[in-house]
C-alpha cells in the first residue's frame, strides 16, 4: 500500500496544430508541460492560476476524462494511466468529478432518482430493489429532501443543482473527488454553502479533494495545501498557511497581491505585472514565467527551473533560490 492516496509524475497534455489541406501536424499546444504533484488520504489540494494555465485539463487526466500525452498517475499504488475498458471502470469508481456548471452537467431528461441511481446499477453497487433508498439518503447527505428525487434538474436552483452533482459523486463512495470551479457559478452565499458542505462530507467520508480555482479565497478556505500552476507548468506547492503568508515564486506573489484584502487596515503591495500571458502553443525557452518576472536572471531565459523544497513542505520552481 502506498503512502499516498495520488501520485502523478511528470504529466504532460499537449495538442496537436493541424494546417494545410492533408492537416499535417505543424506544432503543439502545451497545455500541461510537466505536472507532479502527491496526495495523501484526507487531504484537499488546492490548485490556483490564471485561465488557461492547465488547471481544469490537469483534473480531466487524472480522472481518466482525458488521455495524457506523456507522464505517470499512480492511484493508491496502483498505475493507472493506460487503463482502459474493464479495469478502468473497476477502479474509476474510487475517483469522482464535480463539474463547474451544476446546469450542463446534469441530463435535464433524467429525473434526479435517475440521475443519481445509475452509476450505482452500473457498478453493481445497490440492486433496484434497495436503489431508491440510497438515492434518498444521498439526498439527505447533501441537505436536499428524499422526495427531491423525483423532480428534474431545471426545477432547481444552480446551489440545489451543484448538491445534487456531489450527491452523484459520492454515490460510489469514491477516495478522491476533483472539483473543477464547482463554486465559481454560483452566488457568494451560495458558495459558502457548498464549501461548509464539502468539509462536512470530507471529515464524515475521509474524502480527499483536489479542489481547482480561480478563486484565492475560496481556495484558502477549503485546502490543506495549495499548488500555482504557469503556463502548464506547477511552480510552487506549500501548505496554505506558508503560501499565503511567505509566497516564494514572483508569479505566486503578483497572485495574491492581485487578490482582494478584506481588512483595510492591511496594506498590500500591488505588483503589476509587463505584458501578456505567452502562447502555450510557443511556450518561452527556460522558466515560463521570465518574459513577465520583474527579478529575471540571463539564466532564467536559458534553463527551465524544477520543483525543489526551500522550506519543510514548501516547493519553488525558480532559479531565485
Amino acid at each position: 500500500m502506498s503512502e499516498y492516496l495520488l501520485e502523478v509524475k511528470d504529466l504532460k497534455k499537449h495538442f496537436p496544430i493541424k494546417a494545410g489541406w492533408l492537416r499535417q501536424t505543424v506544432g503543439y499546444v502545451k497545455a500541461v508541460d510537466g505536472f507532479s504533484i502527491k496526495l495523501r488520504a484526507g487531504e484537499t489540494l488546492g490548485i490556483v492560476g490564471e485561465s488557461g494555465c492547465g488547471k481544469s485539463t490537469t483534473g480531466r487526466m487524472i480522472m481518466r476524462v482525458m488521455e495524457p500525452t506523456d507522464g505517470q498517475i499512480l492511484f493508491d499504488g496502483q498505475d493507472i494511466t493506460r487503463l482502459g475498458g474493464k479495469k478502468l471502470r473497476e477502479i474509476r469508481k474510487n475517483f469522482q468529478m464535480v463539474f463547474q456548471d451544476p446546469y450542463a452537467s446534469l441530463n435535464q431528461k433524467m429525473a434526479i432518482q435517475d440521475l443519481i441511481a445509475e452509476p450505482l446499477l452500473i457498478h453493481g453497487m445497490a440492486t433496484k430493489a434497495d436503489v431508491n433508498d440510497s438515492v434518498s439518503q444521498l439526498l439527505e447527505t447533501v441537505g436536499l429532501r428524499a422526495e427531491d428525487r423525483f423532480r428534474y434538474p431545471h426545477e432547481f436552483s444552480g446551489g440545489q443543482r451543484q448538491r445534487i452533482g456531489i450527491a452523484r459523486a459520492l454515490a460510489l463512495n469514491p477516495k478522491l473527488i476533483v472539483a473543477d470551479e464547482a463554486v465559481s457559478a454560483l452566488d457568494v452565499s451560495i458558495q459558502s454553502q457548498i464549501l461548509n458542505l464539502m468539509v462536512g462530507l470530507q471529515q464524515q467520508f475521509n474524502l480527499s479533494y483536489i479542489f481547482i480555482s480561480h478563486n484565492l479565497a475560496v481556495v484558502k478556505h477549503i485546502s490543506d495545501r495549495v499548488g500555482v500552476m504557469y503556463l502548464g507548468n506547477l511552480i510552487e506547492v506549500a501548505d496554505k498557511a506558508d503560501l499565503y503568508k511567505t509566497p516564494l515564486h514572483p508569479y505566486t506573489s503578483a497572485l495574491l497581491s492581485a487578490a482582494p484584502e478584506p481588512n483595510r487596515k492591511v496594506k498590500r503591495e500591488r505588483i503589476i505585472l509587463a505584458g501578456d500571458v505567452p502562447s502555450p502553443a510557443n511556450p518561452p525557452h527556460g522558466c515560463p514565467f521570465h518574459t513577465r518576472c520583474p527579478r529575471v536572471m540571463d539564466r532564467c531565459k536559458s534553463e527551465r527551473p524544477v520543483l525543489r523544497e526551500m522550506a519543510p513542505n514548501h516547493q519553488v520552481a525558480c532559479h531565485l533560490y
